[in-house]
């Protein structure tokens, strides 16, 4: 009886799960350019491709709306949410302000712990520089920023941070693809690092804003480009 019960809220939290587990997928599709800003996504067929009900993927949706990554249209149902150039650098904005206030209350709190954390991600985070791995290179970026905000305790700051990464990130995989400025970030980050463990709040926030603003500043340029007619 007792095995049977287990079984049953074991395959109970599994149903539960379905919905993040697809949101996750189709995130990352859009992230990874499958699916175009402005592209319709179709209830009907992302369930027949899942081999799911229409339900989970309705409820995917709606976190990936949540997240900035859709929108729903009168008529059209989800699509892929674009970005003007003017938006795109707001979020940069919002980005360097909120980033530098995490880490201005993180760096008095960061332990060798933290520090030796943050420089493993770094590692791998080079490694996929190196492998030209943008895919991978996504999450570990917000990974390593992750490992230097923790020890600010700001939760509710954490997380609106991480909704805007988000949303940007599709955008910069391409950029860095277009641009080749893995070397650039490289270098970004080991002095970002290395300030915070020399305990420089100063030289940390001064270039962390910098990191941040010039990849809008690039980011809006290439989205200028593209829109200009041909």
């Amino acid at each position: 009886m007792k095995s049977e019960t287990h079984l049953k809220k074991a395959h109970r939290i599994k149903r539960q799960s379905l919905p993040e587990i697809l949101a996750e997928s189709l995130r990352e599709r859009i992230l990874n350019g499958e699916f175009k800003p402005g592209e319709a996504l179709i209830q009907e067929a992302l369930a027949e491709e899942y081999e799911c009900s229409r339900m989970p993927v309705r409820e995917a949706f709606r976190q990936l709306e949540a997240a900035g990554l859709i929108v729903t249209k009168v008529h059209k149902g989800a699509v892929v949410a674009a970005m003007p150039a003017e938006q795109a650098m707001e979020l940069f904005e919002l980005r360097a302000t909120l980033e530098c206030i995490l880490l201005e209350h993180a760096i008095p709190n960061m332990t060798s712990e933290d520090l030796d954390g943050a420089a493993r991600v770094l590692g791998e985070l080079d490694k996929a520089y190196l492998e030209r791995d943008i895919n991978g290179w996504g999450a570990l970026n917000w990974e390593f920023h992750r490992k230097l905000y923790l020890p600010a305790k700001r939760t509710q700051t954490l997380s609106i941070v991480h909704g805007i990464n988000l949303q940007v990130e599709r955008y910069i995989r391409l950029e860095l693809l277009i641009s080749k400025t893995f070397e650039k970030a490289q270098r970004e980050h080991s002095a970002l690092l290395k300030a915070c463990r020399d305990r420089d709040s100063e030289t940390a926030l001064k270039l962390l804003n910098q990191h941040i603003l010039e990849a809008g500043e690039s980011l809006v340029q290439s989205l200028e480009e593209k829109s200009k007619p041909s």
